[in-house]
C-alpha cells in the first residue's frame, strides 16, 4: 500500500473563552493582561492551544479551570475564527466559546497570575488580534440564546431579586423594561420560587428574593421562547432613562 504524503504547512489550533459575569455593577467581561510577546501587556481574552490528546471542548474547559478554578460552568461553543492573518506571529485557527459565571461567587478563585480584570461589556478595552470581534459576536449569540432559553440565570446568585434580573436583561439587550411588565413576564414562567426574605439594601420596602426551581429551569430550556427578544422593546435613550416598553 502506498502511503500518501500531504504537503501541507502545519497550523496551530487554539481555543479562546469569552467569559461573561454579573455583579451589582452590571454585566461584565473578563479580560487578562497578555504575559508574553508579541503584544505583551495588551488586553486579551483567555485562551490556549489544543493539546494532541484533547478535543476543543476539553481544551476550553482546561483553560477556564486554570483561570477560575471552576468546573461545570455553563459554556457554549460559538464559532471558528480562521482568517490567515488573524495572528501576527503564527497561522492559528481558534475555536471560540462563551461562558457564564456569577462574579460574586467565584471572584476569589480567579488566578492572580493572569492579571485578570472585569470590565463592562459595553465599555471594554481594545483587545489583541480579532478578540473584539469575538466579543461582539458572543454578545449577539448570548442575546439570541437568552431570548429562547433561560440561561442568563446562570449569571445570577443563588438568591436574587426581580430588579437584579431586570438590570441583567436590560444591560444585555440595551433596552429599558417597565418594572411591572417585566416582573409579570418573569414570574409567569413559573421557574421562580419566592423567598420570605427581602433585600433591604436597595429600598426601604425591599424586594423579595427568589430562587430558581431547578427542575422547571431545565424544562424551561424548551419553553422560554420569546420572553425578551420582541420588536416593541425600545432601546435605552441616554437622555431619558425612563423609556418603557409598550
Amino acid at each position: 500500500m502506498i502511503k500518501r504524503r500531504y504537503q501541507v504547512k502545519k497550523l496551530l489550533l487554539a481555543v479562546d473563552c469569552i467569559i461573561f459575569g454579573y455583579d451589582d455593577d452590571g454585566l461584565k467581561l473578563l479580560v487578562i493582561e497578555r504575559g508574553f510577546e508579541p503584544l505583551k501587556g495588551a488586553w486579551s481574552l483567555v485562551g490556549g492551544f489544543v493539546k494532541e490528546t484533547e478535543s476543543v471542548e476539553d481544551a476550553a474547559n482546561r483553560v477556564l479551570h486554570a483561570l477560575t478554578g471552576l468546573e461545570g460552568v455553563y459554556m457554549e461553543q460559538m464559532r471558528v475564527f480562521s482568517a490567515p492573518d488573524r495572528d501576527c506571529e503564527e497561522r492559528t485557527v481558534v475555536v471560540a466559546f462563551f461562558a457564564l459565571i456569577d462574579i460574586k461567587k467565584y471572584q476569589q478563585q480567579i488566578s492572580s497570575g493572569y492579571h485578570a480584570k472585569w470590565v463592562s461589556i459595553n465599555d471594554y478595552p481594545e483587545l489583541i488580534f480579532d478578540h473584539n470581534v469575538m466579543v461582539e459576536m458572543a454578545k449577539e449569540q448570548l442575546r439570541y440564546r437568552a431570548a429562547l432559553h433561560p440561561l442568563l440565570f446562570e449569571l445570577l446568585p443563588e438568591k436574587f431579586t426581580i430588579p437584579q434580573a431586570q438590570q441583567l436583561f436590560e444591560e444585555l439587550y440595551n433596552v429599558s423594561f417597565d418594572p411591572g411588565n417585566f416582573s409579570r413576564k418573569l414570574t409567569s414562567t413559573n421557574m421562580l420560587i419566592k423567598q420570605t426574605e427581602r433585600d433591604k439594601l436597595s429600598s426601604k420596602k425591599g424586594a423579595f428574593y427568589y430562587k430558581l426551581d431547578s427542575k422547571k429551569y431545565k424544562d424551561g430550556f424548551s419553553t422560554f421562547l420569546n420572553f425578551v427578544y420582541k420588536p416593541e422593546f425600545k432601546k435605552k435613550d441616554p437622555k431619558n432613562t425612563k423609556t418603557k416598553d409598550k
